[in-house]
């Protein structure tokens, strides 16, 4: 069980050092007209998230504790899916540039608190 708590560490972190650079490519798209192109990074980026949450499970049930706020990741996706649905690419591209990179960009890495 301790291996594959490291390997969900380990891709955990390498994926969530990646997320800043989408979440501007994401908002650059979206501001560059580039929709179909944004909403399939978007898609991208939620299904990654979702998996950083699963894995967060994962520590939890092995009782280590995490730094990751999930309450607001799921905050940013209902965000962005209402900005999605009223077609409002600007607000989204906000988003993603002012509030959700900036949240990645200060949760770099997973701490683990045994």
């Amino acid at each position: 069980m301790y291996e594959l708590i490291d390997e969900t560490l380990e891709s955990y972190n390498n994926y969530i050092k990646n997320l800043p650079s989408g979440c501007q490519k994401i908002a650059d798209m979206l501001r560059e007209d580039k929709i179909v192109d944004a909403m399939k990074n978007t898609l991208h980026f939620s299904e990654g998230v979702i998996w950083l949450m699963d894995a967060v499970k994962l520590f939890e049930r092995n009782n280590i504790k995490t730094s990751l706020n999930t309450t607001k990741i799921n905050e940013f996706l209902s965000e962005i899916n209402r900005g999605i649905e009223i077609e409002d690419y600007i607000v989204v591209a906000d988003m993603f540039e002012y509030e959700i990179k900036p949240f990645f960009e200060d949760n770099q890495t997973l701490t683990l608190h045994c």
